[in-house]
């Protein structure tokens, strides 16, 4: 997959701005705040509807526009996908895709594989459960579109559970509980699944990708902490996730009602990295995290290249982070692809490819370095 042109309107600081990317290698190259990340996040955003720096999407609208455009095409042999997003101040935003709504957003992601290594990977090992939930969620959806209906209806379930015990506590509707309760255990069990499913394919990969971007030969592997029944380890037999799930359900259901909240399902629970049986995020080095955390990156690279598709790659001011050694072998470890890598600083990139000088709401290409 590669992106063949992107179009911005009233997106920040650009006005208005067209780019025709070179199918393989390309370095933004400007100073912080010149506008770098904006155009890299609007190539992210095509593929995943979000932001890749969680903002809000208001905050893609320049100052003074009432409405954000983002135009892109992307190409796979004989393929396009023409994506184009239109962000108003006020009200929804207008998707299509090949002059067609979705059926979901989340369907986009299966349409383009696009991969992202960013500055802030390292929240993925450092910060709360809710940025490794969020990984195997996109990752998983990426790789088997159709699913996204399943974690959109859990997501459904929960809001509509949690909105009903807000408003009426312990004195919210049996009958509509049970009603919730089954289907939170439903799709709750098919979304565990998909997660467990996908970790069991990641632990090997990621293992093997630690030993070549990381310091040593040490084993990844994971813990599944579920917000009941106790925790899932590799490959072990797997209890009945729904059964469990509707039992933890009807055990805190007065604890629910007291707070007001759901306390048990996949939208509490933790996945753990371990690094030698030490637990990553409390026990590992800064350097072993951002190996880890780099790991995570290029595994779905790999998975999503087993899947057929090789995707965009964003790499954003990543270089910069990175100590000489973890440079050199995560570009050794970049495989072929469209590429595209932000930089303050061009001695900073160690990757040759087409160079895009960032200004201020403008790019200008000035050629290819040898």
């Amino acid at each position: 997959m590669r992106l063949d042109w992107l179009q911005l309107t009233d997106v920040r600081a650009y006005q208005s701005l067209e780019v025709r990317p070179d199918p393989e290698v390309n370095v933004l190259v400007g100073d912080n705040g010149a506008g770098k990340t904006t155009v890299l996040e609007a190539i992210g955003y095509l593929a995943s509807m979000k932001s890749f720096r969680r903002a809000p999407d208001a905050s893609l609208i320049r100052d003074g526009a009432e409405t954000a455009v983002i135009r892109g095409e992307f190409s796979k042999g004989e393929i396009r996908v023409r994506v184009e997003v239109e962000i108003p101040r006020t009200g929804r935003r207008r998707v299509l895709v090949n002059g067609k709504r979705p059926s979901t957003m989340a369907s986009v992601a299966g349409e383009i594989p696009l991969v992202t290594f960013l500055p802030d990977d390292l929240d993925l090992i450092k910060r709360g459960p809710a940025y490794r939930r969020e990984y195997l969620d996109d990752l998983v959806v990426s790789l088997r579109p159709a699913v996204a209906v399943d974690l959109q209806g859990y997501e459904r379930a929960v809001r509509q559970r949690n909105a009903l015990l807000r408003r009426d506590g312990r004195y919210a509707d049996t009958m509509t509980l049970d009603v919730l309760d089954q289907r939170i255990a439903e799709l709750g069990a098919i979304v565990l699944g998909l997660r467990l499913d996908l970790l069991e394919r990641l632990g090997p990969v990621l293992s093997g990708l630690y030993a070549v971007l990381g310091d040593g030969p040490e084993q990844v592997a994971w813990i599944y902490e579920r917000s009941h029944g106790g925790p899932i380890v590799g490959v072990s037999p797997r209890p009945d996730l729904g059964a469990d799930l509707a039992a933890a359900l009807a055990a805190a259901r007065q604890t629910d009602l007291d707070r007001r909240t759901t306390t048990v399902g996949p939208h509490r629970d933790e996945i753990v990295l371990t690094l030698a049986n030490r637990d990553v995020r409390t026990r590992a080095s800064q350097g072993e995290q951002r190996s880890v955390a780099l790991g995570l990156r290029v595994a779905a690279y790999d998975l999503l290249r087993e899947r057929g598709d090789v995707p965009v790659l964003v790499l954003d001011d990543v270089f910069s982070e990175l100590d000489e050694g973890r440079s050199r072998r995560l570009v050794d470890r970049l495989p072929e692809g469209q590429v595209f890598v932000s930089s303050a600083r061009e001695d900073e990139v160690p990757v040759r490819g087409r160079r895009w000088q960032v200004t201020a709401g403008s790019i200008t290409g000035v050629g290819e370095e040898s």
